[in-house]
């Protein structure tokens, strides 16, 4: 006869053993996982945090590039106020500089190209997440303000710097235009340009070469605009592939995770059903258990 002591070990590390297998099968299938402690499997969990490393690095990106699209968008659409207040502009100058307007309409379009200046100015001083957007790197404070002892009435404080941002591992990309490159670049200053032109269609002793060469101005404001501009159109394209391309490796990633840690959900439910069953058999066949011999017992268990 075996004494209850040893019986009761017995009893005790079968219990031990079909419960861990329970709870094993069951933690599997309920997180979809096989592995989920490092113990389950030492080498698969250590590529599990690499691979899960890179998908938060991937969300990082993807958080910083939605940020950077919203506010790129914000400021071209912004710009292209400018460019049909420019060419509402020139379309007036040109019309002054025919000879054919008289005086007074010449006054009440100089008003108009007056409001145009005041307009450009407001977008000029554009915010976006509590930061001025045309500033440079200087985007704490209004980049543009009212200064009549400058050329065109209206002075550039921030700076020619710009703001680079990481998107993908190693690849940074500059991500806004300072005001000094869109609005007051040298020689085409889109401030002094609508000033002079309000003046010269103002002024009743200009002529139509006056009001013409004042067009000029608004004209090559509007070209180097229209040139910086394109930044970002190029930039929008530019982080709309850096994002497909962040999602397609997200994708891929999910899967090799999936591959080396997901567990075959059928296979999982069986084998919690069988650690189920060798439990249930384990306390059934301890209910028997008193006088029985040791191979009594273990009959008892193979049956």
């Amino acid at each position: 006869m075996i004494s209850s002591l040893q019986l009761s070990k017995i009893v005790l590390n079968a219990l031990e053993t079909s419960d861990a297998a329970q709870q094993k099968a069951l933690t599997q299938v309920t997180t979809g996982r096989q592995v989920n402690a490092p113990s389950d499997n030492p080498a698969a969990a250590a590529q599990e945090v690499n691979i899960s490393t890179q998908m938060n690095y991937c969300d990082q990106y993807l958080r910083s590039i939605s940020s950077i699209y919203s506010e790129l968008q914000t400021a071209d659409s912004s710009l292209n106020s400018v460019v049909t207040a420019l060419q509402r502009a020139i379309t007036l100058g040109t019309e002054g500089a025919n000879g054919t307007m008289s005086l007074d309409n010449r006054a009440t379009v100089a008003q108009e190209v007056t409001g145009m200046s005041q307009q450009v100015l407001s977008i000029a001083n554009l915010t976006f997440n509590g930061h001025y957007v045309f500033g440079g790197t200087a985007n704490a404070q209004p980049p543009y303000v009212s200064d009549p002892t400058v050329p065109g009435g209206v002075a550039y404080q921030g700076n020619s710097n710009v703001n680079s941002v990481e998107i993908e591992t190693g690849q940074s990309i500059a991500v806004n235009r300072p005001g000094s490159a869109l609005f007051s670049a040298s020689g085409a200053n889109v401030f002094e340009a609508l000033h002079d032109l309000a003046s010269a269609l103002q002024d009743p002793n200009s002529t139509t070469d006056d009001i013409g060469q004042a067009t000029t101005e608004v004209r090559d404001a509007y070209n180097q605009l229209t040139s910086a501009r394109t930044f970002y159109g190029s930039t929008i394209d530019q982080l709309a592939g850096a994002e497909d391309f962040l999602n397609s490796e997200k994708v891929q990633l999910s899967q090799q995770q999936d591959s080396t840690i997901g567990v075959d959900m059928n296979v999982a439910a069986t084998n919690l059903s069988n650690a189920e069953q060798a439990r249930n058999a384990t306390v059934q066949a301890a209910g028997t258990l008193s006088g029985m011999s040791l191979m009594d017992y273990l009959s008892s268990m193979a049956r």
